[in-house]
């Protein structure tokens, strides 16, 4: 395992600071914010230094019921590529459903969603899994996420999952110990247990990551300083196996430079104490947690990755596929389409998700397309909130942006004529073949109420 030293998740917002830090071993940047052959000058000048870069996916949905899209793999294979990186991530999640396998729309969550730890998503995430690791050019890894809902009647332990995963595929691990503390307070799942439980012969690299408790609900803000919980896990983890990488992620709210570096000062400290024994062992004064029946030695004793393999195909991988879309359907439908909730899912938990679905959905777009914020001013949000309650988003952010617009444009309800100008031209300019020359505001907004209704219909 290439050693990886401590680092920080690269963003274009403290770029500057990262070059100037001290002690930077290597950077992380979401490889769907990289555009190939316009590489920042930042993360330019850092590999020329020598400062390693991996690519962090977010869109694949290994965990989908879908097998990956070809597209998003050699998207992702090209900037492995271009960044010379010595592996690439993603996450054990789905991120849409829908579509050919439930004969239902296709929807997006925008979001990570947990899949449920039950062996028809293990059997299709492990051929997803290994459908990527033929399409890259480098070892890939998969991060444990944070979830603010459970699934009913799973089978196994969040540790009990990752273990299989990986002797069944050979796959790294990417693990969040802030999404352990997430699951912990949201879920009631014992950090130190999974732990037990995970080979951590194969941890690739470590995040670490702040986040905010809100009516007995953790947020994975990653906008928020680290939290000493965190930092005992950390120590938890270093105490069993020194990682090959630690990493501090933040993606908003960004402190000054040396709060960013205090951070990264005691990330380091953790890692070190524990590793050298200096920290007490996080099971001290509650019992030693018990590792899972079934998890670690009776996995492999009972079943290897090729026994696994025949196993998953005597379940029949084509039935589980379904089973695994139609489950996953009925709760990004749930979520986001305000469909009724499926059985055995807490009720308050899933508008807690759905709203913080909502919200992020809300922010991406005014990342994507910041002019919509700019144009509509305090309504934004209010207006927002009221075209995501009636439509789901279906194909991507920028996508969802124009059909904001359209819909507000549709609706008739924009107040002056000067904000209906604007927006008419942003949309305008964004779905013509070309920019639209300057004419009279009512000629303009007659030529959009046309195109509108074309592509309405």
């Amino acid at each position: 395992m290439q050693h990886l030293g401590t680092g920080i998740g690269w963003r274009p917002e403290i770029a500057d600071a990262v070059e100037r830090m001290p002690g930077i071993d290597w950077v992380e940047v979401v490889a769907e914010n990289i555009c190939l052959g316009h590489l920042p000058d930042s993360l330019r000048r850092l590999r020329e230094r020598g400062v390693t870069v991996v690519p962090h996916g977010v869109s694949l949905g290994l965990g989908g019921a879908d097998r990956p899209d070809e597209e998003r793999l050699t998207a992702l294979s090209e900037r492995a590529r271009a960044l010379g990186a010595p592996l690439v991530t993603e996450h054990i999640a789905f991120v849409r459903a829908g579509g050919a396998l439930t004969a239902s729309q296709p929807l997006e969550a925008g979001h990570l969603l947990p899949v449920p730890r039950t062996r028809d998503a293990l059997d299709v995430l492990c051929e997803n899994v290994r459908i990527a690791q033929d399409a890259l050019p480098v070892p890939l890894a998969l991060e444990n996420i944070a979830a603010l809902i459970s699934w009913p009647g799973e089978e196994m332990t969040e540790g009990q999952f990752l273990y299989e995963l990986v002797e069944r595929t050979g796959v790294r691990l990417l693990i969040d110990v802030a999404n352990l503390h997430t699951n912990h307070v949201n879920r009631g799942e014992d950090p130190s247990a999974a732990l037990d439980a995970l080979p951590v012969e194969a941890i690739a690299y470590v995040h670490v990551a702040g986040g905010f408790e809100r009516d007995g609900v953790w947020h994975d803000s990653h906008a928020h300083p680290v939290p000493e919980p965190v930092l005992g896990i950390l120590a938890d983890l270093a105490s069993r196996v020194t990682p090959p990488g630690v990493l501090l992620e933040r993606d908003e709210n960004f402190p000054d430079t040396e709060e960013l570096e205090a951070e990264l000062d005691a990330i380091r400290s953790t890692v070190s104490r524990a590793s050298a024994g200096e920290v007490a062992d996080a099971t001290e004064n509650r019992g030693e947690a018990a590792v899972p029946k079934g998890s670690r030695g009776e996995v492999i004793s009972t079943e290897t990755r090729a026994e696994a393999a025949l196993a998953a195909e005597s379940r029949g991988a084509g039935a589980a596929r379904q089973r695994v879309a139609l489950a996953q359907a009925s709760l990004l439908s749930a979520l986001v389409g305000g469909t009724p909730v499926p059985e055995g899912f807490d009720r308050a938990r899933l508008k807690v998700q759905s709203q913080a679905l909502t919200s992020k959905r809300a922010d991406v777009i005014a990342k994507v397309a910041p002019e919509l914020p700019g144009i509509l001013g305090d309504t934004y949000r209010a207006s927002f909130f009221a075209y995501a309650r009636k439509q789901p988003m279906t194909g991507g952010y920028r996508r969802d942006a124009l059909g904001f617009a359209e819909h507000l444009l549709l609706a008739g309800t924009l107040e002056g004529a000067e904000t209906r100008r604007q927006l008419t031209e942003w949309w305008l300019e964004r779905t013509s073949p070309k920019p639209p020359s300057p004419r009279p505001v009512a000629r303009l907004v007659r030529a959009a109420a046309s195109r509108l209704a074309l592509h309405r219909g």
